[in-house]
């Protein structure tokens, strides 16, 4: 498993986004996942003219 630094306003804008006592790999899955939905959402969007 890679390991990751993160600075200090990074750590606090992730406790900002966690619930209750949910850990960190569970976040940035959730945002890479929501990351990847829009992306696909704005690749599709544009192809339709």
């Amino acid at each position: 498993m890679p390991q990751i630094h993160l600075d200090e306003d990074t750590v606090a804008r992730l406790d900002s986004l966690r619930q209750e006592d949910e850990d960190y790999d569970e976040i940035v899955t959730e945002l890479i996942n929501i990351y990847e939905a829009e992306e696909l959402t704005l690749f599709h969007g544009g192809d339709e003219v």
